[in-house]
């Protein structure tokens, strides 16, 4: 039974769930293995019982903790041993890590705060299984004021049209912006339409005086800037 097969194990775990919760307090999450730190969080779904067998499982799974922690709820309670509780919970977790990202972005002039924003688009993109298209607007002092998804799927004048994203930055008060999308594969270096569309959004802001400051493209575990490259 999903979510309360741990339960007939009754307090066996107990223990282990102390020395846990101590090495966790002392010494930070660093002090925990990946499979040790999901353990942990799956507590918060499993009152009692041991949960190492089902952390490993997850990871197993799933490929890594990041993995698990991004995996669709859906997927995660498919699992042996998980339900919709332990997914939620997992879950819960992932969109918590995600909201303390963009917190770090948040009212802050984003080109001074450039690490905070790219830790936050790898903890939301780096693992999509699928392309997704964002444009961040920012104001005259470069703070974010609107976060829009552009398009979910490849980045073409079909998806996006430079038009389009112009004309949002005159809606929303915009007088800059950054384009950002992942590539599914991992590899972050940029496409040849990757770098059409970016020049054409460049050259229609350049007419309008919307600043396009970058394109960003997020892989796993590693970003690249059409900026740095000199391609806008």
């Amino acid at each position: 039974m999903p979510d309360g097969v741990q339960k007939t194990i009754g307090h066996a775990g107990t223990g282990h769930r102390e020395r846990l919760r101590r090495r966790l307090l002392k010494g930070g999450a660093e002090s925990l293995a990946d499979y040790e730190l999901l353990e942990f969080l799956l507590f918060a779904a499993f009152r009692q019982g041991d949960t190492k067998a089902l952390a490993n499982r997850l990871i197993g799974q799933f490929g890594s903790f990041s993995g698990v922690l991004n995996a669709d709820p859906g997927a995660l309670a498919q699992v042996k041993g998980m339900g919709e509780a332990s997914a939620a919970a997992l879950h819960a977790v992932s969109l918590s890590a995600r909201r303390m990202a963009r917190g770090s972005v948040e009212k802050k002039p984003v080109l001074g705060s450039w690490q905070a924003l790219l830790d936050y688009l790898a903890i939301d993109m780096g693992n999509l299984k699928h392309e997704r298209v964002r444009v961040l607007y920012l104001d005259t002092r470069n703070r974010l004021i609107d976060d829009h998804l552009a398009a979910e799927g490849s980045i073409d004048e079909a998806a996006i049209h430079p038009r389009e994203v112009i004309r949002r930055a005159f809606d929303v008060g915009a007088s800059a912006l950054i384009l950002v999308h992942n590539h599914p594969s991992g590899d972050p270096e940029p496409s040849r339409a990757d770098i059409h569309i970016t020049k054409q959004i460049a050259e229609a802001g350049r007419l309008l005086n919307v600043t396009v400051h970058d394109h960003v493209i997020v892989g796993r575990g590693s970003h690249v800037s059409l900026r740095a490259k000199g391609l806008i």
